[in-house]
């Protein structure tokens, strides 16, 4: 690999850093003059920014406005990317497929797009259920989509009984425990997780990608991620 590439998947990272959509773009479009394959683009470019910016939001030397950005900025790469693997041909190897969703009654979803893109960014395939979602609607689509993993978030004390919801509506659709619940949120706990008999909990977005990839990778049934 030429070092013109290596340069542009420094910038490439660095526009993820930046948080600048409009470099991002560019920079992706840019990769098709190059003959970068946009896979190539995605790994070793937009990716490694979006993964030192979680790293550095878990280590708290970021905020959340700017882990906001490098998302924005992310998408805007994606929204370049995606469409020519398409008329390749070509598609990214799906790491799992996981619904995500805010629990009946909240209308809070910041966290719960952070977790989205940083999971599409890492190869899984996301569907985002929304907000005020209730819980038969998770098993509807966990069964329908063949889902892996669920995941609900609550930013309310008041809709953390939604989180309980999914579980038992997983349980009677009877897709457990093929299908695993993970849940996440400001008010949630470890302990709250466990009591409601879900495979995980994570406390942020980064943690709840390595819990997902965690998931994915064992054959246990319940992966805790501190």
């Amino acid at each position: 690999m030429g070092c013109v590439h290596e340069e542009t998947f420094r910038a490439m990272r660095q526009s993820i850093i930046d948080g600048a959509p409009e470099a991002a773009a560019t920079l992706a479009q840019k990769s098709f003059v190059l003959g970068i394959a946009p896979l190539e683009a995605i790994d070793q470019g937009f990716v490694p920014g979006m993964n030192d910016v979680g790293e550095q939001f878990t280590l708290r030397t970021v905020f959340l406005p700017d882990m906001m950005a490098a998302a924005e900025a992310m998408k805007a790469a994606m929204n370049v990317l995606e469409p020519v693997l398409k008329q390749q041909g070509t598609e990214r190897p799906c790491a799992g497929k996981v619904i995500l969703g805010t629990a009946k009654g909240d209308i809070h979803e910041i966290g719960k797009t952070l977790v989205g893109t940083l999971l599409t960014a890492h190869g899984f395939q996301v569907h985002d259920l929304g907000v005020d979602v209730p819980s038969d609607h998770f098993a509807a689509a966990a069964a329908d989509l063949a889902a892996d993993i669920v995941g609900v978030s609550a930013l309310l004390t008041t809709t953390m009984r939604g989180q309980k919801a999914v579980v038992e509506a997983i349980e009677h659709a009877g897709l457990r425990p093929r299908v695993k619940v993970i849940v996440g949120g400001a008010p949630v706990t470890r302990r709250w997780a466990e009591e409601i008999r879900a495979d995980g909990y994570a406390k942020d977005a980064m943690r709840a990608v390595a819990l997902v990839q965690g998931l994915m990778g064992s054959h246990s049934d319940t992966i805790r991620v501190s």
